[in-house]
């Protein structure tokens, strides 16, 4: 089951939605401000002003999360994190202690904006009359009471744009020469790979199932190959294309081989991307971004359609993650200013 706001309040819905011929189509994201270098600006770039809602569970949240680990942004930027189960009343603010990462809400009273139990009550806030998805990420604006911005790659943009004011790292991972290029690799990964997954897992039918499995492996071989040449997706520097890419391949072995049906092959047995993905999770930063447990939770028992007894997968053993990356051996430099 799923559910969306309808006018401001809460339906529970069936399935995710398809189209004719059974292929997953993904909703479009509603907010779309944009923070701006200037402080007279509806959303002015200030340390301190904005709070991010993530789920540790979501690769679209994971992004943000990401961006502002390697920019050294926690804090210009407050996190909050919902609990990793999203059931027919959507993302809670719920955690037990022992799960709860940076950000999380360990108790209903204490979600610190507008003392929400739940994501919706947010979005609500921000538009008493909204339809839509609740989705996560979401930057909220708390001096305004609103949502800025709720679509993961604006957000990205935005970050590494007008917030790098305040970052403690001087890592620029959208740099003007090569915007052209970032963009045109993000349009080239989202279709068949970080869409592709759920294309799979959510398909309405084998024949759309079996395509987007094939467009999946052969956009994994075709980057792999890539990867074989360049130490990142647009050369010899990491981007945000890097970023968008990693929250899909560090959730691939342990959810989307099994639970989506993406057992064509595991990242780990693919000659550059695993290099590729060790190495991204060994930045400064990143591993602590990531939690498995809260990845695992959230899919295995989110999606009873798919998983009826909610078991959790026990395995596989993502050690390998530490190992040696090896990308050494090609030029480049993973953090530059």
């Amino acid at each position: 089951m799923s559910g969306m706001l309808v006018e401001g309040r809460w339906r529970t819905k069936g399935s995710w939605e398809h189209d004719e011929s059974g292929d997953f189509k993904r909703q479009k994201t509603t907010f779309r401000g944009v923070l701006e270098d200037d402080p007279s600006a509806k959303h002015p770039a200030e340390a301190g002003r904005y709070r991010l809602y993530v789920s540790y569970a979501c690769p679209w949240a994971h992004r943000t999360l990401v961006v502002r680990a390697l920019m050294g942004l926690e804090g210009a930027i407050d996190v909050t994190a919902v609990h990793p189960f999203m059931g027919d009343d959507g993302w809670l603010f719920s955690s037990s202690a022992a799960d709860a990462g940076e950000g999380a809400v360990t108790s209903l009273e204490a979600e610190p904006e507008v003392g929400a139990r739940y994501l919706r009550e947010l979005y609500v806030a921000a538009d008493a009359t909204y339809t839509g998805r609740v989705t996560v990420p979401v930057l909220w604006d708390r001096a305004a009471r609103t949502i800025v911005n709720n679509e993961s790659r604006e957000i990205l943009v935005q970050r590494d744009g007008a917030m790098r004011q305040h970052a403690t790292r001087a890592v620029h991972l959208y740099p003007d020469p090569l915007r052209a290029r970032v963009d045109e690799t993000l349009d080239a990964i989202y279709e068949p790979i970080n869409n592709g997954v759920y294309r799979c897992g959510f398909a309405g039918s084998q024949r759309a199932y079996e395509r987007s499995f094939r467009a999946l492996f052969e956009a994994l071989d075709h980057w792999d190959a890539v990867l074989g040449e360049q130490r990142y997706l647009c050369g010899p520097r990491l981007t945000l294309a890097d970023v968008a890419m990693f929250t899909t391949l560090v959730r691939f072995d342990p959810v989307y081989y099994v639970h989506f049906k993406c057992n064509g092959r595991l990242i780990r047995d693919y000659a550059n991307l695993s290099g590729y993905l060790r190495e991204l999770y060994q930045l400064p930063g990143v591993r602590e971004t990531v939690r498995f447990d809260h990845i695992k939770q959230h899919y295995y028992a989110s999606h009873p359609w798919l998983n009826p007894r909610r078991f959790v997968a026990a395995g596989p053993d993502m050690a390998w993650l530490d190992a040696p990356h090896g990308r050494e051996r090609l030029p480049g430099a993973p953090l530059v200013g």
